[in-house]
C-alpha cells in the first residue's frame, strides 16, 4: 500500500511540474540554495519531481517491481503496521541519505541541480537484494539474468566509477549512496538477513 501511495503521489507532483516551471524550480535539489536559504524541504521535495516522462516512468516502474517485494517481506517479518512504517522510513530516509554527499560537495555550487527519486529507489532495490538474494536481476540493455548479489556488487562498482568519470546528467553518486543506505538500513532492522545473504552468496560460487 505504501509503495502505491508513493507512486501515485510522485506521478501527481511530477506530471504537474512538467508544465509548471515555478513548481519545478521550487522543488528541485539545489545544494547552494538549500545551504544559503535554509530550504531544507528540498532534501525531500526533489524526489517527487522528474526531468521528463521517461525518467519518471523508469523510476516508478522499478519502485513498483521492488517496492512491493520489500514492503511485503517487511510486513511478513514485523506485521502490517510496523512493516509499512519501516518501508516508509527506508524510502524517505533514503531520499535524504542519498543526497547528503551531493549537498556537502556542491553547497557552494549554484549550478548543481538534481531531481528524481533514484536515490530512494536504489535504496529499495538494494534492500530487496539483501532480503531476497536468490533472485536474478538484469538490465534493460543487458537482458542476461545475473544473481542478485553479483548484480549488486557490479552496480556499486559502476556507480562509483561513473560518479568520478562519467560526463552525463545522471547522478551516479546518488545511486551509489542510496544503494548503500538501503543495504545498511535492512541489516539494522532485520539482522537475520546477513547470514541468509552470506549463504546465498556461497551457493552462487
Amino acid at each position: 500500500m505504501i509503495t502505491l501511495i508513493i507512486i501515485a503521489l510522485t506521478c501527481l507532483v511530477s506530471i504537474s511540474a512538467f508544465s509548471n516551471h515555478s513548481l519545478f524550480s521550487k522543488f528541485l535539489f539545489n545544494a547552494h540554495t538549500i545551504h544559503s536559504n535554509r530550504e531544507w524541504y528540498r532534501f525531500i521535495s526533489h524526489a517527487f519531481i522528474h526531468a521528463d516522462w521517461i525518467h519518471l516512468a523508469m523510476n516508478m516502474y522499478v519502485l513498483y517491481m521492488f517496492g512491493n517485494m520489500v514492503e511485503t517481506i517487511f510486513q511478513s517479518a514485523f506485521g502490517t503496521v510496523r512493516g509499512e512504517t519501516y518501508f516508509a522510513l527506508l524510502y524517505s530516509i533514503g531520499i535524504i541519505a542519498s543526497s547528503l554527499p551531493s549537498y556537502n560537495k556542491n553547497k557552494d555550487n549554484y549550478h548543481y541541480n538534481a531531481v528524481g527519486a533514484s536515490g530512494a529507489v536504489s535504496a529499495v532495490v538494494f534492500s530487496s537484494i539483501l532480503l531476497n538474494p536468490q533472485m536474478n536481476l538484469s538490465l534493460m540493455f543487458i537482458p542476461i539474468p545475473i544473481p542478485a548479489p553479483i548484480f549488486g556488487i557490479l552496480y556499486l562498482l559502476y556507480c562509483k566509477y561513473a560518479a568520478s568519470n562519467a560526463r552525463d546528467n545522471v547522478a551516479h553518486d546518488v545511486h551509489y549512496w542510496g544503494s548503500l543506505f538501503g543495504a545498511v538500513f535492512t541489516i539494522v532492522v532485520l539482522p537475520s538477513t546477513v547470514p541468509h545473504f552470506i549463504e546465498a552468496v556461497k551457493n552462487i560460487f
